[in-house]
């Protein structure tokens, strides 16, 4: 058995153990294991939601048992008040939440798969409720601002001492609103877009950016060298304010000096 049929098993074993408790109503398969089994690797791990029956919530997110059921546990802890996360002996990794019906309307989630459900569940409960999807630059002039100024101030921070934050400012913020930006640069992949994270997927998608993302992200001793690549893929692609563009190379040139 490969790991995706192993995967997939343990999944569908798990859901038969909630069923048979009789203190559920349904079981949603997210993520690889939801509407993109294709996607599955052997990184890949589950994640679904248990919606429990009226009083029963509390059952499966405090006892285990259930779990156990399907394998034995290795390791688990509370990570929200509706559920946990887990990792088999074997190795599989799984992250779960439990819910009742009525606070569905309340929680965000991509779109999944149902395993199962009694007959007379409603299913439109569990459509996708994508409230805070994953930021997306709205304008270039202020995906830009936001980026050089974050070159700017970081470059500031470390030439002063302070690398750890110089270091978050460039290699993080400014690659952050980078990867919001990149609708503005290449056509987008939608089948592989994350709803929640633009950095997920983001080599298969952006393949030729992807390939970037070394010079940009060059490390904590590095980051005047990082900040002039990021500055240098902007100025290819955007037009740049001279001035702040100077400013941050003099700024860098400086460090490395």
């Amino acid at each position: 058995m490969n790991y995706k049929e192993l995967l997939i098993e343990r999944l569908n074993k798990i859901c038969s153990v909630v069923r048979n408790t009789g203190s559920a109503r349904a079981f949603l398969a997210l993520g690889s294991v939801g509407q993109e089994t294709e996607r599955i690797d052997k990184y890949s791990d589950l994640d679904f939601f248990v919606i429990a029956k009226p009083g029963f919530k509390m059952r499966f997110v405090e006892q285990t048992d259930w779990l156990e059921a399907s394998g034995p546990l290795g390791f688990h802890f509370l990570n929200t008040p509706d559920g946990r996360k887990v990792l088999f002996t074997d190795g599989i990794y799984a992250e779960f939440a439990v819910f009742e019906e009525r606070e569905l309307e309340h929680q965000t989630f991509a779109e999944g798969r149902i395993v199962w459900q009694e007959d007379d569940f409603d299913a439109a409960l569990l459509s996708p409720k994508v409230r805070t999807p994953a930021f997306r630059a709205a304008s270039v002039e202020f995906a830009m601002g936001e980026m050089l100024t974050n070159l700017y101030v970081g470059l500031g921070r470390y030439a002063r001492g302070e690398k750890l934050s110089g270091t978050r400012f460039i290699q993080s913020y400014a690659v952050d609103m980078l990867t919001a930006s990149l609708h503005f640069i290449y056509p987008e992949n939608n089948r592989l877009k994350d709803p929640f994270q633009n950095e997920r997927r983001l080599e298969q998608r952006y393949p030729g950016f992807a390939e970037k993302l070394p010079l940009f992200i060059q490390g904590y001793e590095r980051c005047p060298q990082s900040a002039l690549a990021i500055l240098t893929f902007l100025e290819e692609h955007f037009e740049v304010n001279r001035f702040i563009g100077d400013e941050i190379r003099k700024l860098a040139d400086e460090i490395i000096r």
